[in-house]
């Protein structure tokens, strides 16, 4: 599932080539991935622009000239491209935006989805996501509050929307291998140092991926060269039987509540 950093690349790209482009197409091939009736979808977004691109969480608003806002949530298999019908990969499309030559295809909406909202129902919709660890506001004494008297697998609570939105599988491993933590270390158990050590380490690996693309599987346009540079970064997720690079041990996979999890035993630990 597209995270933080995927999504957060997707709006920097997304804001270099539609801003201020006018809607001229619109395409619903399941209509179940958006709110509302075709006809009525297609008639509201054409002859829009779109003015700015805000990323929250794993969610994109696409901000409307006339206020309203698409809502945006790739879920599990959820993919962009942008480009000509040329161009286009051989993958079929839920949502086609055009603009001019150019479409913007929405792929593997299968759980995702695609809302026209007013401002009020896209701030309702995002009121219940917690902070985002990137934000400069948010400082070490306030992560060490957010975690304070919560309880539980620090795995299940990073990717808990409500506390900390953003992280999802892949950079919950990550950010606990590099914390030298265990994803399964209970948060009522950690020390001082393991929630700073914890706290740099979701910043550190939330900003390189982000800088380099994120892990997504497929450029999001021709001659895109940024989007998934991080797939090859990863220490842990996905590299069952591989050796850790930092100690020599060898990556496990296992469960934790319903969710893949992988980790080196050698070198991450309980606080």
């Amino acid at each position: 599932m597209p995270e933080l950093p995927e999504m957060e690349n997707y709006r920097r790209l997304l804001s270099q080539h539609l801003i201020n482009m006018p809607i001229t197409g619109v395409t619903v091939n399941r209509e179940k991935s958006i709110n509302m009736e075709t006809e009525a979808f297609a008639a509201a977004l054409i002859g829009a622009r779109i003015v700015f691109v805000e990323r929250r969480a794993k969610h994109l608003l696409f901000h409307l000239q006339d206020g309203r806002r698409l809502l945006l949530h790739l879920m599990l298999g959820g993919l962009l491209f942008y480009g000509t019908e040329a161009e286009r990969p051989e993958r079929s499309t839920q949502v086609e935006i055009s603009f001019g030559e150019n479409i913007l295809y929405f792929m593997g909406l299968r759980l995702g989805y695609l809302h026209l909202l007013s401002v009020k129902e896209s701030e309702a919709a995002m009121g219940k996501l917690g902070p985002e660890l990137l934000d400069r506001r948010m400082t070490p004494e306030r992560f060490a509050g957010l975690l304070k008297g919560r309880r539980g697998a620090l795995k299940s609570l990073l990717v808990n929307q409500q506390v900390i939105a953003g992280i999802g599988n892949c950079y919950a491993d990550e950010i606990a291998f590099e914390a030298r933590l265990l994803p399964s270390a209970l948060v009522q158990h950690l020390t001082p140092d393991s929630v700073a050590r914890l706290y740099e380490s979701i910043r550190k690996v939330l900003t390189d991926a982000t800088e380099i693309g994120g892990y997504m599987e497929m450029p999001f346009m021709t001659g895109d060269t940024v989007t998934g540079s991080y797939n090859d970064q990863c220490m842990v997720y996905d590299r069952e039987g591989e050796p850790c690079q930092r100690g020599g041990g060898t990556i496990i996979r296992t469960e934790l509540s319903g969710r893949k999890v992988f980790y080196c035993p050698d070198c991450q630990h309980e606080q």
